[in-house]
């Protein structure tokens, strides 16, 4: 069985002070590394944990641990548990660490900003949070709304790239399957990271200026500029030219 033992370094001392068995199988069984067994034993690591008896827990069997004495090849296995069956694939509210929790009500902020057709199930999955607390963002009624700011939950640790990526991926086929209409705005928010980077960049003209680039001069225009290239600068008109003749004295 590949599961560890609870409180793994306390089961290690348990081990060490009341068997026989050889560091390296203790170091497999509790996961820890065969140094650091022997730096139990030597009293330089965990010094002051008591020990967790594993057999007393149904962790191991005594059986199990006199087989490892005998043979130092011998594996020690976790003890068999019905009730943990299944244990691992429990559904339920994402565990987010203490550490993490004040930074939620942002990442649900940013979540709701820019992929607005997540639905609530899929944002609650996502950071480990509650509908009513989505809700009354989504509503701006939240108590400390104002004091927010949208931060991707992929940069707070709260969620992984590729479960963004997939809840995004979600919603892009409900909304086909819906035939709902999408604008590029959404369009471009449904793509995935992977997707966006591997895109051609394709210059768009900005909407202001659309069209322009079949702008041509109406013939009024031409012939305003045909006028205004016959006009003579002013300062031609007082400019006379070198070898002009000067009018004759009265004698």
């Amino acid at each position: 069985m590949t599961g560890k033992p609870l409180m793994a370094k306390a089961t290690a001392v348990w081990l060490v002070d009341n068997t026989t068995i050889t560091f390296k199988q203790i170091a497999d069984f509790t996961g820890m590394h065969e140094l650091e067994v022997q730096g139990i034993a030597d009293g330089d690591v965990a010094a002051g944990v008591k020990g967790f008896d594993p057999v007393a827990n149904n962790q191991l069997t005594q059986g199990d641990i006199e087989k490892a004495e005998a043979d130092a090849f011998h594996r020690l296995a976790l003890k068999f548990n019905p009730s943990a069956v299944g244990e691992e694939k429990r559904r339920g509210p994402r565990y987010t660490p203490l550490s993490k929790r004040q930074d939620r009500p942002n990442a649900i902020l940013w979540l709701v900003k820019f992929h607005p057709e997540l639905t609530d199930g899929q944002i609650a999955k996502l950071v480990g949070t509650t509908k009513p607390t989505i809700q009354s963002i989504r509503e701006r009624t939240h108590w400390n709304i104002s004091n927010m700011q949208p931060i991707d939950p992929v940069a707070l640790g709260l969620c992984k790239q590729s479960e963004l990526d997939s809840a995004v991926q979600k919603a892009a086929a409900k909304k086909a399957a819906d035939g709902t209409a999408m604008t590029d705005d959404e369009r471009r928010k449904l793509l995935s990271t992977n997707q966006s980077l591997s895109m051609d960049t394709e210059p768009r003209i900005p909407t202001a200026i659309e069209g322009l680039e079949t702008f041509s001069l109406s013939e009024d225009d031409e012939e305003e500029e045909d006028n205004k290239s016959t006009l003579v600068d002013a300062d031609s008109f007082f400019n006379l030219p070198n070898d002009a003749p000067e009018d004759d004295e009265d004698d």
